[in-house]
């Protein structure tokens, strides 16, 4: 692997982000339609592979099955899609636009064949191929990358949803990682587990989820949205812990990007999270992921006076 200076990482993170923003994925819709990126993606994936099925989507738009199957669920209630039954395997269902899937598909091709389009023809001097063959391999070497992070985690299999025994084992888990900071009394603890409670049996509204990962029938690590319980079209990152032996494998950035890719989907404008000052690896994730610190203040509600934070992304 080749050593790479801080300042060319800097460079290409910055031209990342343009990237971002100049292509739209910032808005709440892209590409001149009223879908959201991932629809933008699943059209686009579904036109140009006509038979796909929703788990090779899933794989290739790294969404998980909950995501994709409400993503297909509104692309189909559109009309834009159809799922038809295999012919080998009856339990199996392509995926295929409609007519009216394939004029947004056209639309979405001209959009960005446009913008493509003017873009190179403002780059001087020849160059314009290997800036498509310099952006080929950067996508490339990026794929490989996830695809090690991947095996690093191999191990471990995140699951959605509701665990067995989560409500006890994620309030213990922040116990014992915060108690140093918040106090190792009982009220903390029982405050997590209150919450939790009164959360669980709307689990399985749409607009709410978690994601655990668990080991030997022990939830060891997890985050939650919690879609109803803040005004308007807010969500609320709650719960978000890792034991000891899972930091440092890149899963609490994946367990956050799925949270984050759940809220987009459903077209929620902000996030917001309260977290505590002082756990600097959590706020450098936050941040990193688009989130920005809102509010600072002193709480005693957790037993003990702390500094608590209030951080939001926003989609725009």
């Amino acid at each position: 692997m080749t050593d790479v200076s801080p300042s060319l990482v800097q460079d290409v993170r910055a031209a990342s982000r343009q990237l971002v923003r100049e292509f739209g994925f910032l808005d709440k819709t892209i590409a001149g339609t009223d879908l959201s990126g991932s629809g933008v993606h699943a059209i686009l994936e579904i036109g140009l592979n006509p038979g796909v099925t929703a788990k090779e989507l899933a794989g290739r738009l790294k969404l998980e099955k909950s995501t994709i199957s409400r993503l297909l669920k509104s692309l189909e209630v559109r009309g834009e899609i159809i799922q038809t039954r295999s012919e080998h395997d009856g339990r199996v269902f392509g995926l295929s636009l409609t007519h009216a899937g394939w004029k947004t598909y056209d639309k979405i091709d001209t959009y960005g064949d446009d913008q493509a389009r003017g873009a190179l023809s403002r780059i001087r001097n020849g160059s314009a191929r290997s800036v498509a063959d310099a952006l080929t391999t950067y996508a490339d070497a990026l794929s490989e990358t996830s695809e090690d992070v991947t095996a690093n985690q191999g191990q471990y299999e995140i699951v959605e949803g509701y665990q067995t025994g989560m409500i006890g084992d994620i309030a213990a888990l922040h116990a014992r990682t915060h108690g140093a900071i918040i106090g190792m009394g009982p009220t903390f603890e029982s405050v997590v587990s209150r919450a939790m409670a009164e959360f669980m049996p709307r689990i399985d509204n749409s607009m709410n989820n978690s994601w655990s990962i668990v080991e030997k029938g022990e939830v060891i690590g997890s985050i939650t949205i919690d879609g109803e319980d803040l005004d308007g079209s807010v969500a609320h990152l709650r719960w978000f812990i890792l034991s000891e032996k899972l930091r440092g494998l890149g899963l609490g950035r994946t367990l956050l990007s799925r949270a984050i890719s759940h809220c987009d989907t459903l077209g929620f404008d902000e996030i917001h999270l309260w977290t505590l000052k002082g756990l600097d690896a959590a706020r450098s994730l936050y941040e990193k992921s688009g989130f920005e610190l809102a509010n600072e203040y002193v709480g005693d509600q957790w037993g003990k006076t702390v500094t608590e934070q209030m951080f939001i992304r926003k989609r725009s």
